[in-house]
């Protein structure tokens, strides 16, 4: 989430807010936001700060659930052909849109078709108009509440992409969205809220939907019961952290969401602020290039998978938040198990012995990093201090946050502390550090049998066979050591008092369905 300037008016006393952005209404629920939305046009300029809005008022025919896995949504239920190419959606009876006028499969197919032209920038066109993972060749609509989609080839991804943030969800919308020259009005979607007054820089507030019908059973990610219990929500706009903090602590805003590891300890001391950590599909590590001269050697690579204590720096650096994790699968994935548990031990007399047997001489390891991002630049120092305790000569670059993502796109390095954003696909995972440096030299791991392997998990449905193919792909990975993962990010959350039900999940993406506030 970026930062923008300070839009909130501050008084003498930092922490109290001022003007129509602090001034609340009965029943609202305030919550900070670090930086304003960019548009309220589902997956089209989009931002985190946008979809974590905007999921507030959009819903597709699918949607995400508490582990990343995919389920029915406004769909009452999916069938998919045997050759994977065809998936029929059958809508839930009695949906309608924000403006009172009922969900048909005509509005679905309007909606597609929207996003699939080039003109709209839906960020996700690529992916389904064939230059990504499928082509949607056609949607039929044979009943009001059936809606076909024809596909040109198989992909296991088809659904989990529709349902992604960044997407809109692929949100289905009511013609009233555009105007009579099909240009972006505003969304008139199905979500729990819908879109209200945006004063730009200061806050976006959204409005309770009286005609909204939750489906059944608990809370589920995006999906399950969206029970809202205010009136209004309001996303405040504050960008600095200190400031977000005093306004929570003042009585000023509801709840905060990216609360600073740091933090924690302070806000758990006064007893009436509720703190709700949660486990995200966010990937903290150390990417080795492994076409380097010294680091080529795997044993070289082994040694630093040995001398670095993940355990340490994930506890050091998130204080206590999160638990190391040596997999690119994260831990809140339903693909996480037994397999991906596994792990290289810490052994710095091994890591010694693996270096001896390399013909280590001492050859200077550079570990690139920045400071913008704290938690990436105290890893390095910690790695850099664990390596060195073993005889490697490991020296800390220290670069913009810029001109590190680019040596990082290029593969300009050594050793690299990285972090990779959530993926809610074990495929994605995978796909995400995974492909031929030649080509694609940000690509971490070039492991041709790897590969194969991946590019099966990207088509095949069958979860038994996913889940063997990333249990295998799991070792391959900890035999190869292309990049030490250390652990998966956290959302830490505060609630003021009187604010009930808010639960952080591995999004990482605040929900405020299920909250109430006295």
């Amino acid at each position: 989430m970026r930062r923008a300037a300070l839009a909130l008016t501050l008084i003498a006393a930092p922490w109290t807010l001022t003007g129509p952005a602090a001034a609340q209404a009965p029943g609202t629920l305030r919550v900070a936001i670090n930086a304003d939305i960019r548009t309220n046009d589902p997956g089209v300029n989009r931002d985190g700060n946008t979809d974590a809005v905007m999921m507030h008022v959009l819903e597709g025919l699918v949607g995400l659930t508490e582990n990343g896995d995919v389920a029915p949504l406004l769909a009452e239920k999916v069938d998919v052909s045997a050759d994977g190419k065809r998936y029929t959606f059958v809508l839930r009876e009695g949906l309608t849109f924000h403006n009172g006028q009922p969900v048909t499969a005509a509005d679905v197919a309007w909606t597609w078709k929207r996003y699939l032209d080039p003109a709209t920038k839906w960020r996700c066109q690529s992916e389904f108009g064939g230059k990504g993972l499928t082509r949607v060749e056609s949607i039929e609509t044979p009943d009001p509440r059936t809606v076909v989609f024809h596909i040109d080839k198989p992909t296991a991804l088809f659904l989990s992409v529709t349902a992604r943030p960044d997407c809109g969800g692929s949100a289905i919308l009511h013609r009233d969205s555009v105007d009579a020259d099909g240009k972006w009005k505003g969304p008139v979607a199905t979500g729990p809220f819908k879109f209200g007054e945006w004063k730009r820089g200061q806050y976006v507030e959204l409005e309770r939907f009286a005609g909204y019908r939750p489906l059944p059973g608990p809370r589920d990610g995006y999906v399950g019961a969206k029970t809202v219990g205010v009136e209004r929500v309001r996303f405040l706009v504050i960008p600095d952290p200190a400031a977000t903090k005093a306004a929570l602590l003042a009585g000023s805003i509801d709840v905060a969401t990216d609360v600073s590891a740091e933090d924690v300890a302070e806000l758990k001391r006064r007893g009436d602020i509720a703190i709700d950590i949660a486990p995200t599909m966010s990937v903290s590590g150390f990417l080795l290039q492994t076409r380097d001269p010294v680091l080529q050697d795997v044993r070289v690579r082994r040694a630093i998978a040995h001398a670095i204590d993940t355990a340490e720096i994930a506890a050091g650096i998130t204080k206590g938040t999160a638990t190391p994790n040596a997999s690119i699968v994260p831990t809140p994935s339903s693909f996480y198990g037994k397999a991906q548990a596994a792990r290289i031990a810490h052994d710095p007399a091994l890591a010694k012995k693996l270096l001896a047997e390399a013909g280590y001489r001492g050859q200077q390891i550079k570990i690139l990093t920045n400071k913008r991002y704290g938690p990436m630049f105290d890893a390095a120092v910690l790695g850099q201090a664990m390596l060195q305790q073993v005889g490697v000569t490991a020296e800390l670059e220290v670069l913009e946050w810029a001109t590190q993502l680019d040596r990082y796109l290029k593969g300009d390095y050594q050793m690299m502390s990285f972090s990779y954003s959530a993926r809610l696909d074990a495929a994605l995972n995978y796909e995400m550090m995974s492909g031929p440096k030649a080509t694609q030299p940000r690509k971490v791991w070039d492991n041709p049998e790897a590969l194969k392997l991946l590019e099966e998990a990207m088509v095949v449905a069958d979860r038994p066979r996913r889940q063997a193919i990333f249990d295998r792909l799991h070792g391959m990975f900890l035999a190869d050591v292309p990049m030490l993962v250390l652990y998966n990010g956290v959302d830490i959350s505060a609630s003021a008092p009187g604010v009930k039900g808010y639960k952080g999940w591995a999004a990482g993406q605040p929900r405020l369905w299920g909250v109430t506030r006295q």
